[in-house]
């Protein structure tokens, strides 16, 4: 108990809770605040893509539709893939509140090969899709769309390798205000690819299907 209560912020003396332990130091404060501001401009970016992806959606040249080009199947597996892994990121937040390291270290793990199991799939998909002549350049569709959804991945990837390295820390140096922090922010920053692909997900693979 001593130990969460630390991991908490919260007073041995039994007093009043104190801030989480991410939220500890005025400086940790202020670089989440700034995260916070990074996020909305990255949803600035996501939002042109997306108008984007709108705009030109019905421009196929005679190549690929949507209809003919999006397997449920594949989509589905990437989609179940990245919001699980958005639970297991929150687990992980939850036990670095409760001071615990292996259980923030386990579902770090989980949610790692949870996102490489996406990426896995999005490579696979990109794959047969060139492979069936489908390439960035056939249409102004095809060029929206693996710009749109390759912006995501990319940022999937650096998620990944941002949260291998935290883990690393993690597994080093415990649980302090420092450590915390980053492990509250890279699943901040899981959390909003997350949402961004729930967007995806809906406007551009069932949207296409339907159209």
């Amino acid at each position: 108990m001593a130990t969460r209560a630390h991991a908490m912020g919260e007073p041995r003396d039994g007093g009043t809770r104190a801030l989480a332990l991410e939220y500890t130091h005025a400086e940790d404060r202020t670089r989440i605040l700034g995260f916070w501001i990074f996020l909305a401009t990255d949803m600035i970016l996501f939002g042109c893509l997306f108008a984007t992806y709108l705009v030109l959606r019905t421009h196929m040249d005679g190549g690929p539709t949507p209809a003919t080009l999006f397997d449920m199947k594949g989509f589905g597996a990437e989609t179940l893939a990245l919001l699980t892994s958005s639970f297991t990121g929150g687990l992980a937040t939850l036990s670095m509140r409760d001071g615990r390291q292996k259980s923030v270290a386990f579902w770090m793990s989980v949610t790692i090969v949870l996102g490489l199991t996406f990426l896995g799939i999005e490579a696979s998909e990109f794959a047969h899709d060139a492979f069936i002549g489908a390439v960035w350049q056939r249409s102004a569709f095809l060029s929206s769309f693996f710009t749109l959804v390759g912006t995501h991945g990319c940022h999937v990837t650096f998620g990944v390798l941002w949260m291998l390295v935290t883990l690393y820390q993690v597994l080093r140096r415990g649980l302090t205000p420092r450590t915390a922090r980053k492990v509250f922010v890279v699943n901040l920053y899981w959390h909003f690819l997350d949402v961004v692909w729930i967007f995806i997900f809906t406007v551009v693979y069932l949207t296409g299907m339907v159209m």
